[in-house]
């Protein structure tokens, strides 16, 4: 069977390019990396500094939603860290979702901080500018979720944070 060359195809293994390049990074760390299913039937079995992958929340539409990880870390006390990667190498839609994406890890994720990786050098003139300015700006915040500190970061620029953080 041919290998599917759509151009949805294509975006979807750049994506998961980028996904496992943050996997391979923070298990460089130390991390364990698990999938949400198996973290969640037994999480003390996973204690310490964890990965988890495919990890779900309620949208801002009230539907299920996904993202790439979830991270713990008990030996450098950061609490849990939500981490949604975002590859755009040519035009599509991802940059179009950034309002959506920004809103749902304003007022739908549960985590106080959030890693939002964006790159692959295709977004639309301004987009990336736009979303690290609402995250600067915290746009759209209300009093309920102005502690949520969120980052955006390019994979070079996340790989150095997890260089300096977890050293």
């Amino acid at each position: 069977m041919p290998p599917n060359n759509s151009q949805g195809a294509y975006a979807c293994k750049q994506g998961k390019v980028l996904e496992t390049t943050v996997e391979s990074t923070l298990k460089a760390k130390g991390f364990a990396v698990v999938m949400f299913r198996d973290w969640q039937r037994n999480p003390e079995a996973y204690s310490g500094d964890v990965l988890v992958k495919h990890c779900p929340y309620k949208n801002i539409y009230n539907h299920e939603g996904y993202s790439e990880f979830v991270l713990h870390s008990a030996a450098y006390h950061l609490g849990a860290i939500r981490i949604e990667c975002k590859w755009q190498q040519s035009s599509g839609s991802v940059d179009e979702k950034f309002p959506c994406l920004y809103l749902n890890c304003i007022e739908a994720m549960p985590e106080k901080q959030v890693v939002i990786i964006v790159d692959g050098d295709g977004a639309r003139s301004g987009a990336v500018s736009w979303l690290k300015d609402a995250v600067r700006d915290k746009k759209y915040t209300t009093e309920s979720n102005q502690d949520k500190e969120i980052r955006v970061f390019s994979l070079t620029e996340f790989i150095q944070w997890a260089n300096k953080t977890f050293r």
